[in-house]
């Protein structure tokens, strides 16, 4: 049906940055919602961002002006930017997409990727 892949996540120093991409492919008619959340261990997943079809972005305060979230609807991938990185901000992140195809509309999630910094 559909996949979800994130890429970009790795290890950086505090103050740094890191892009974060998430790419959709199969039975896609289009897409609505993309989001980013993270998940520490033990702990339940928070959501991060989240952008429209149209491109309208919102974001949790804890990363407000920092993390800017983005998308490409042509190559179906949602992007982070995170800058200013903070060793709290260490966490998987997963993307999530709310997507239409011939099964109606039915929401995904990548396999997440590692974000870890170092202070």
């Amino acid at each position: 049906q559909v996949q979800l892949v994130e890429s970009g996540g790795g290890l950086v120093q505090a103050g740094g940055s890191l892009r974060l991409a998430c790419a959709a492919s199969g039975s896609i008619s289009s897409i609505d919602e993309m989001y980013w959340y993270r998940q520490g261990p033990g702990k339940q997943r928070e959501l991060v961002a989240i952008i429209s079809r149209g491109g309208s972005a919102n974001y949790a305060d804890f990363v407000r002006g920092r993390f800017t979230i983005s998308r490409d609807n042509a190559k179906n991938t949602v992007y982070l930017q995170m800058n200013s990185l903070k060793p709290e901000d260490t966490f998987v992140y997963y993307c999530n997409a709310w997507v239409i195809g011939y099964y109606g509309r039915r929401n995904f999630w990548g396999q997440g990727t590692q974000v870890t910094v170092s202070s």
